[in-house]
């Protein structure tokens, strides 16, 4: 897993990791993409109904709210570059509250019940909130944070009840992990699918795995020439440092730290790794320049795919129900399977963003569905001030199911709460969530607004 490496990086593992940085980063790359893994997954028999019904979801949806990160008199107690107005970066909903996060590192919770701002989640005046995650195991938000105090160079773990944020009291959480040192480059990923958290600490060269539901530690692995370690449902992959022709690599369980399988797995000299990729018994490698190898850990049975056809992409999803995986690259969306074939090319889906900007893509928890912020009309011109659209499609078939877009909508006019019309909503949209319970989707845009789009 590498790339931007803060909350959960465009080329993504099973879980969410959070490395800190020498200096707090200033552009947006707390990513959603987590949100879109760390989900378990159950089939539904009703899917096809599903299916249908999407598009009746969506079809009167409207924008109903707007809320704003922004709060001058809040602001300052907070150190000069909190204060500034800065664009949302995560969004995540839990028990009808909406967390939004800005790029300055503010974050603000505000309820869906009485559409009010609750309270500022930030403890002290020069904390950055670098990540959110939501523990459902006990109801509880983590808060990822680095400290002007300590240069910013160390990252604090803290995890409050969703009713004590609920009350106004974001202060009667408590620490998690004070015992490890994770200063840079170490890091803390959260696995909802295994229900497991990974701690990196680089001063002692141990990863440790800790259990979601108490953070009980639960095993160790000390190993200084482990390079990455990928998770993955029930497992984990070490990758090893690289000889020049091969890369050592070992499985082990997840529960308890078991060695499963230990092998090599052959390279071509000279050539860069693009990635090594695991999914259960599959295992994905690229080299630059070479074809991508889909390799069997069971029986070590390999396919090969050709460069021609599988590029490089800058993200995947590994989609746990389907057998299936979502790449990206060049503001397109593709599925694939593990034999190596293409399964699904979506109509009018060119994501907005060229950077594959994880943060404006949603997976329903069933995998269905993916809701994406795109270009709108295929536009792809780059001309600021363009309105983009909400694009909701079926993941299997690519089908463009329904789309929130400005051309939609009546030019009524808002109420004056609205800072935005619905074209500036729709404008440069930064982060995006789905929440499955109400049925809404939550926007984020460079202003720090968010706004809720529902029937």
């Amino acid at each position: 897993m590498e790339g931007r490496r803060v909350a959960a990086s465009p080329k993504p593992c099973s879980g969410k990791r959070v490395v800190a940085r020498k200096r707090p980063r200033m552009d947006g790359f707390v990513n959603s993409i987590t949100k879109l893994q760390r989900r378990e997954i159950s089939s539904r028999r009703d899917r096809a109904f599903g299916m249908s019904s999407a598009q009746e979801r969506f079809r009167n949806i409207q924008l109903q709210e707007e809320f704003d990160t922004h709060d001058p008199k809040e602001s300052c107690l907070l150190l000069p570059y909190l204060r500034k107005r800065s664009k949302i970066i995560e969004i995540l909903a839990a028990r009808d509250i909406v967390f939004a996060l800005a790029q300055s590192g503010v974050c603000a919770a505000f309820s869906r019940v009485t559409n009010q701002r609750i309270c500022f989640l930030n403890g002290s005046p020069d904390e950055v909130i670098r990540s959110l995650f939501y523990n459902k195991n006990n109801e509880s938000l983590i808060t990822v944070s680095v400290y002007g105090s300590e240069h910013f160079s160390s990252l604090r773990c803290r995890t409050t009840r969703i009713e004590y944020i609920r009350r106004g009291k974001p202060d009667s959480g408590f620490p998690l992990f004070e015992s490890e040192s994770l200063k840079w480059p170490g890091f803390v990923e959260f696995d909802d699918v295994n229900g497991k958290v990974l701690t990196y600490s680089a001063q002692d060269s141990i990863y440790k795995v800790f259990d979601l539901k108490n953070y009980t530690l639960l095993y160790s692995i000390s190993d200084k020439h482990v390079q990455e370690i990928k998770i993955s449902p029930g497992i984990m992959l070490l990758i090893y440092t690289r000889a020049s022709s091969y890369v050592p690599l070992k499985i082990l369980s997840i529960e308890d730290g078991t060695l499963l399988k230990s092998f090599n797995h052959l390279l071509h000299r000279n050539k860069k790794v693009d990635f090594i990729e695991q999914f259960n018994e599959k295992l994905l490698v690229k080299q630059e320049g070479e074809n991508l190898q889909i390799l069997d850990v069971r029986n070590f049975q390999l396919t090969e795919v050709s460069r021609n056809e599988f590029m490089t992409p800058s993200a995947f999803i590994f989609l746990y129900e389907l057998q299936l995986f979502l790449t990206f690259r060049n503001r397109s969306v593709a599925v694939w399977n593990f034999r190596g074939e293409l399964v699904t090319s979506f109509e009018d889906h060119l994501l907005w963003h060229p950077d594959c900007n994880t943060n404006n893509i949603y997976i329903t928890s069933d995998q269905d569905l993916i809701v994406s912020y795109c270009k709108a009309d295929g536009d792809d011109s780059s001309v600021e001030g363009n309105a983009g659209s909400i694009n909701i499609s079926n993941i299997l078939t690519g089908k463009c199911l329904a789309k929130i877009q400005a051309s939609n909508f009546s030019k009524c006019e808002l109420s004056y709460r609205f800072r935005n019309t619905v074209a500036e909503a729709l404008e440069d949209i930064t982060a995006l969530y789905y929440d499955e319970d109400r049925d809404e989707i939550y926007t984020g845009n460079r202003q720090g607004l968010v706004h809720v789009w529902s029937n």
